[in-house]
């Protein structure tokens, strides 16, 4: 392996200042401005074709798909990012890839992937699984590292930890099956400070451990003798008041429109006339009435004007400073959909940090998405 980048979640450059961290395993960390919006899939989508987010057509971890006209978010398939990849000069000279807890990476054309891959199965759960490429990697590297925590990835029991093990599986993987080139995503820091805030205890204690994992990656940079950058994505900054909720404004002006089934409220996507795809900062609003909608909802003060931006078709608003953007179209909690207090990524309309509490009972306390400095080495 010639080629190691680290993309770490949550490491901005003033999380390093603050804490006297600007360097770490050898590594000397700058300052250089993020994508916008400043969220996982447009960053991971930038780094992989050097297009900007109007290129490459990703603006926020949801996907807007016209065909089947609704939100999806947390998409894996490749096919959604467009544009050619940075490492296709490095497979066409016969080099090999790899990606590994990338999103949006399955079908994509490198060597080797893993990517967390529940089932969830028909009468509620999830098995944990991963998918990997070669397929039969799965069965060989629980048996070397043991299963991963898809528990700790994401939810209420998320824990910095959990990047240990994308590290083992990332060592186990590439051992057996060289790269030239290799991807790696650390959540380490993410959970802590969205859940505690960005200067909590807890969040201070993950960079600790993030420290940790850097240095055991750099370790194996070096006994392979290859390159190690790391670059973030996003700075979390401190939410201090309640969320934003566009989609209530909207429904309430008749723009976007809902069904009732078993006396709970659900979107209807097909009769709308807008919608605002909610992720944490940013709400990206869509539909024929677009133009209307932004309108309304810059009215009301909560959105930060001057941040308003259009990238392509979407226009894409920014909450109050503080603040953040909700999915939830409703007020009365009896109206709210069957999957609203639970963990559900796929069928939620909008990212929902209040999944990193039981039944969402939390208050979050950091987020992320408008443009910032984040930290790169």
């Amino acid at each position: 392996m010639k080629k190691l980048t680290v993309v770490a979640a949550g490491l901005g450059y003033g999380l390093l200042e603050r804490a006297g961290m600007t360097r770490i395993a050898g590594l000397d960390f700058s300052p250089k401005p993020s994508v916008f919006p400043a969220v996982t899939c447009v960053a991971q989508a930038t780094l992989r074709t050097g297009l900007s987010p109007e290129g490459h057509g990703i603006v926020s971890n949801g996907h807007w798909s016209e065909e089947l006209q609704k939100p999806v978010f947390w998409e894996q398939s490749c096919r959604i990012v467009r544009g050619a990849r940075t490492w296709e000069a490095c497979r066409a000279a016969g080099g090999k890839v790899g990606l590994f807890f990338f999103q949006q990476s399955l079908g994509e054309n490198v060597d080797l992937i893993v990517s967390p891959a529940p089932i969830h199965k028909h009468g509620g759960g999830m098995i944990m699984s991963c998918y990997t490429k070669p397929a039969g990697m799965a069965d060989v590297l629980r048996k070397l590292c043991g299963k991963f925590p898809l528990w700790r990835y994401w939810g209420p029991l998320a824990s910095p930890k959990v990047g240990r093990k994308c590290i083992s599986y990332f060592e186990a993987m590439t051992d057996a099956h060289d790269v030239d080139e290799a991807y790696l995503y650390l959540p380490t820091l993410d959970y802590a400070a969205q859940r505690s805030g960005p200067g909590s205890s807890a969040a201070r204690a993950a960079l600790k451990e993030f420290r940790r994992q850097l240095e055991r990656l750099a370790d194996i940079a070096m006994r392979r003798a290859c390159t190690l950058s790391v670059e973030g994505d996003y700075e979390i900054s401190e939410a201090t008041a309640e969320p934003v909720l566009p989609n209530v404004e909207l429904r309430r002006a008749g723009l976007f429109r809902t069904r009732t089934a078993g006396g709970r409220s659900y979107p209807d996507f097909y009769q709308s006339e807008a919608f605002a795809m909610c992720d944490h900062e940013v709400c990206v609003v869509l539909g024929p009435s677009r133009a209307a909608a932004v309108k309304l909802l810059l009215a009301t003060g909560d959105y930060d004007a001057a941040a308003t931006a259009e990238i392509g078709d979407r226009t894409v608003l920014v909450a109050r400073a503080g603040s953040w953007c909700g999915y939830e179209w409703w007020t009365d909690s009896r109206e709210a959909p069957d999957f609203a207090s639970h963990v559900d990524i796929h069928n939620k309309p909008g990212y929902d940090p209040k999944e990193l509490f039981f039944f969402n009972r939390g208050v979050v306390r950091g987020t992320h998405g408008r443009k910032c400095e984040v930290a790169y080495a």
